[in-house]
């Protein structure tokens, strides 16, 4: 922990005032604040209370990328939605004994704040309902047939409706992974750390680390070009002409180099967006890979990897259980296909939304939320396909509000937005698909804009550049 959190810098100016009680605060000012925004030198202020986590930041259960990101400014509506009512009592041994003098809570943090601790009194972030049990249940019949149709069954359309289950059960089970990564689903934390690594690494192969790893990093700085891990997918896709300035990616720590082969990917990625959809998995597996051989502290690393060993285990095992090769490249195109619809769904809630460059603020957290998320309209039924992320928006807000409570709070959402004319943007799946191969499709023409060469000279040159 934090053995020195109540000392400053002799920099800093403090500035005392005495109450009516005779005891004495010192303050710092936001400015001040700021400077405190490096690895080895981290501070952040929670209601007003100044707060040194810089040592805290290398055993952070969520990793040191959020703290990081809101590094050197007020974090209270992030933690307020990242945290149970139980970490706040962890906070005093961080207290550096220091006020922020201009702190300012504006009138949206306000409603949000009223609203969460409406939602906590209400017991609604403990209230999971039965989705999980009703999850494990569809996800154990699905791996069962799919199992049974690749074993007892010679037929090849036999053989691809075991691939496409395979693939709806890989969904469903992202959709577990998910929660167990947001909030405790399970009955106690160990089930929950062995449900996310079984169900994430053993049956998926992708690891709950990583993806822990970049999901936190995206909620807190949902949709900023340079921050979000999820918006970073050179050379194949760019959202934004601004990703064509070559710009560093602060979580990878490299630069998206955007060079003739991205030109030439990104002039055609209107139309190549579903196909990549379909294989976008196979970029998963390639990531759980890299982190887990990489030198980066990984909790519960030897867990991960033995997970993810399993899973290379038990897939391939199955796969070559099919009677030829093309029925097992079938398979597996077919599993992976199926998979690549929710590939789709998870671009859909951010591609077309608003982006921007540079750190999220911890001080318009709502609306950086807002401005960078689309929810899905669908009935309830299709509430199980979607697994609840259709409610995007919702989610972002109250990321550990289980997912049976998103479409009850959907309409409060929509009122408090209303309220600060800050938008609220839910449309249908199919319109969704829309606006986002319209955004693709703009930053496609305005790649092909930069160069007078002719379009069919791209690739020659993309080949002959990168060999």
């Amino acid at each position: 922990m934090c053995e020195d959190s109540t000392m400053v810098s002799p920099s800093i100016v403090a500035v005392e005032v005495l109450n009516s009680k005779s005891d004495t605060k010192k303050y710092i000012t936001s400015e001040e604040l700021r400077k405190h925004n490096k690895p080895n030198d981290l501070w952040i202020s929670i209601q007003g209370k100044v707060y040194n986590v810089t040592e805290w930041a290398k055993i952070h259960p969520g990793g040191d990328i959020p703290l990081m990101n809101l590094a050197g400014q007020d974090a209270t509506d992030a933690f307020i939605a990242f945290h149970p009512g139980s970490a706040w009592q962890h906070l005093s041994k961080l207290f550096t004994g220091y006020h922020l003098q201009d702190y300012q809570v504006s009138a949206m943090s306000q409603d949000y704040r009223r609203l969460a601790s409406e939602f906590a009194k209400a017991g609604m972030f403990e209230k999971k309902g039965h989705g999980v049990i009703y999850s494990l249940c569809f996800v154990s019949l699905l791996l069962s047939s799919c199992v049974y149709g690749v074993l007892y069954s010679s037929s090849f359309w036999v053989h691809m409706l075991a691939g496409a289950l395979l693939g709806l059960a890989w969904i469903q089970i992202a959709y577990l992974g998910h929660d167990a990564g947001h909030y405790q689903m399970m009955s106690t934390r160990g089930w929950n750390k062995f449900a996310g690594i079984f169900i994430g690494n053993c049956i998926t192969g992708i690891s709950i680390a990583w993806w822990k790893w970049t999901h936190n990093a995206h909620h807190i700085a949902c949709n900023s070009l340079d921050y979000d891990p999820d918006l970073q997918h050179l050379p194949m896709l760019a959202v934004s002409s601004r990703f064509f300035n070559s710009l560093t990616s602060v979580f990878y720590g490299r630069k998206l180099t955007f060079d003739r082969l991205a030109r030439f990917f990104v002039s055609y990625q209107h139309y190549s967006y579903y196909p990549i959809m379909c294989v976008a998995r196979v970029n998963l597996y390639l990531q759980t890979i890299l982190l887990l051989l990489s030198k980066r502290k990984v909790p519960d690393k030897g867990l991960n990897i033995f997970g993810t060993v399993v899973f290379w285990t038990w897939f391939p095992l199955l796969v070559s259980c099919l009677p030829n090769w093309p029925e097992r490249v079938a398979f597996v195109l077919v599993s992976f296909c199926v998979t690549g619809i929710q590939h789709v769904q998870f671009t859909l809630n951010h591609f077309a939304a608003n982006v921007y460059v540079g750190p999220p603020t911890g001080n318009d957290w709502f609306e950086k939320q807002t401005n960078g998320t689309i929810d899905i309209s669908c009935s309830s039924y299709m509430d199980w396909f979607f697994g609840g992320l259709q409610f995007q928006l919702e989610h972002h807000l109250f990321p550990r509000l289980p997912r049976c409570h998103l479409r009850s709070i959907s309409p409060i959402v929509r009122e408090l937005c209303k309220k600060h004319d800050l938008p609220y943007t839910s449309v249908s799946f199919f319109d969704a698909n829309i606006m986002t191969l319209k955004t693709l499709r703009t930053a496609a023409l305005q790649a092909r804009d930069l160069t007078n060469t002719a379009p069919q000279n791209l690739l020659w040159e993309a080949f002959n550049t990168h060999g």
